[in-house]
Formats: structure tokens, C-alpha cells, sequence
């Protein structure tokens, strides 16, 4: 039996000026895959030197510079995400965002998956479970708003694009677009992108507003929804604890004169069903195997 090997591949920039843990997410997946392939836009810091440094010969870098002209959906993301995946030359591509990071233990896991499901054709990808931190280390978010799950690794041999950067679409023989036929691994992603200090939060909404054709708002950790915020009573990552020491937002106030939008108080609804129905309704952009 022939040894399924895996492409890991990201874009990134300006991740130190962002607050991104982009090098701990690096080192996360590195010992699983046999390339990275890291998509480097021109930036205004170091994050390129940052990634030089590290002197890892697994490390392919490519850098880019960006269209500052397009703001469509995040097609800007779609671009740099595709130029990272299209020069993959592994059986799997594994997409893991400068925010995300896994955990040791899962990886011999994650690795056994690939294996397992490298020639069965009925399966397209593989999904990940979801923690979404959100304030500090200690507390994520549990609401239909944001994903439980979610596919990151997709094989390499089928044809696949990502139209906005968030999630694959499969073009099969006819040339119609649908999305890929994954397999759950019972793995988790660990998504630092919401305990972030404040200052870097509001860097991220003013950069991604601009390639999302919307408006910045100013944010604040307080304002949210106290329903959809759970106690993380598990262990994180080792290869990110001095980030979290170092960088993350160590707590925050919720705002108890916030008024719940519309949106959320659909949310708190669907959370309701779901609790009934013992379902996830959560939007998934891949149909369960």
C-alpha cells in the first residue's frame, strides 16, 4: 500500500502587525506534512523574515503582491489561497488559516485519516472539529453563527477552487460547482483569530472590510451574546501557550447593556432546536460521509 503524503499550505501578511499566531500555526502542522507552501503578500513588517527564519527546508515561499483593487467577496483571498493550493504537489492539501492551530495530539491522528482514505474516491475531504476562542483563552464560542466544523484537507487530485476563500467547490464532469464529500475526523482545530488584543482586532476588520465590500466596525469583545459563550475546560496546543501568555487578550467584560441583533436572536432560536433535536445546524460547506 502506497504511503498517502500531505502538502500543507497558507497565505499571510502582515501577520506580526495583525497579532496572528501564524508561526505557531507553521510549526503545528509541520511535523505531519512533507511541504508547506506559505503565500507571502508584500507587507509592512517582518512577517516574511519571520518565516525565513525559521530555516525549515519542508517551508516553499511564494511572494505576492495583492490587488488592492478588488474588494468582491473576498476574492483577494481566493486568489492568495489558490496560488497556495495550486502549487501543492502532495495526494492531500491540508488548509490551515494563520490563526488556526493543531494540536500535538491529534496529528499521528490526523496522518492515519489521510491514510486510511487516500484511494477511496467517495471520499473528497477531511473535516475538523472547532474551537473558536473568543475574549480570552479560557472561553469559545458555541452558536450557529460560526462553524463546529469545518473541512481543511482536501485531495489533491481532484479539481477544486475556493471562490471566496472560505470554503472549496468541486468542479465535476459536467462543470458544475458543488461542494466536496468529506469525512469528520474526530480532531480538533484550535481558531485564535477573536482573543487577540483589541488593537489587532481592529486592524483585522479594517483590512478584511476593505476585500469584503464592507463598512469597518469598531470593535469590542463585550459585545456578543452571553448564551454562546462556553467554559474551554480542555489543554491547548503546547506550541501556542507562550503566545497566549504573550499576546492574547487575558480577559474581557461583557457589555450588559448590549442589545442582540436580529441575527442573533435567530441564532438563539436555531441553538434551541438544536439542543431539542440533539442536531448541529451550524452551515457546513461539505456533505457528511
Amino acid at each position: 500500500m502506497n504511503t498517502s503524503t500531505i502538502s500543507g499550505f497558507t497565505f499571510i501578511r502582515n501577520g506580526v502587525e495583525l497579532g496572528y499566531p501564524f508561526i505557531e500555526s507553521i510549526k503545528s502542522l509541520l511535523p505531519i506534512v512533507e511541504e508547506f507552501v506559505i503565500v507571502v503578500g508584500k507587507s509592512s513588517d517582518n512577517t516574511l523574515e519571520l518565516i525565513k527564519a525559521l530555516n525549515e527546508p519542508k517551508i516553499r515561499i511564494i511572494e505576492t503582491i495583492w490587488n488592492e483593487k478588488m474588494s468582491e467577496k473576498g476574492f483577494v483571498y481566493a486568489q492568495q489561497k489558490m496560488i497556495a493550493q495550486y502549487s501543492c504537489v502532495c495526494d492531500w492539501a491540508f488548509y490551515l488559516e494563520g490563526d488556526e492551530v493543531l494540536h500535538e495530539d491529534d496529528l499521528l491522528k490526523i496522518k492515519e485519516t489521510a491514510q486510511i482514505y487516500h484511494h477511496d474516491d467517495n471520499v473528497e475531504a477531511l473535516a475538523f472539529n472547532y474551537f473558536h476562542f473568543y475574549g480570552d483563552k479560557n472561553t469559545y464560542l458555541d452558536s450557529p453563527a460560526w462553524y463546529k466544523t469545518e473541512a481543511r484537507i482536501i485531495k489533491n487530485s481532484i479539481r477544486s477552487y475556493a471562490p471566496d476563500g472560505l470554503f472549496w467547490v468541486i468542479m465535476d464532469k459536467y462543470k458544475k460547482g458543488r461542494i466536496p464529500k468529506a469525512k469528520l475526523i474526530d480532531a480538533y482545530i484550535y481558531h485564535y483569530g477573536y482573543v487577540r488584543h483589541s488593537d489587532y482586532m481592529q486592524q483585522k476588520i479594517n483590512q478584511v472590510s476593505k476585500y469584503w465590500e464592507s463598512e469597518a466596525v469598531k470593535f469590542d469583545y463585550g459585545n456578543i451574546d452571553n448564551q454562546t459563550l462556553k467554559q474551554f475546560t480542555g489543554t491547548h496546543p503546547k506550541i501556542v501557550k507562550d503566545w497566549l501568555n504573550r499576546e492574547a487578550q487575558q480577559n474581557f467584560s461583557f457589555n450588559p447593556d448590549y442589545q442582540l441583533s436580529n441575527r442573533e436572536k435567530k441564532h438563539r432560536l436555531v441553538r434551541k432546536i438544536e439542543k431539542l433535536l440533539s442536531m448541529d445546524l451550524s452551515k457546513k460547506h461539505y456533505h457528511l460521509i
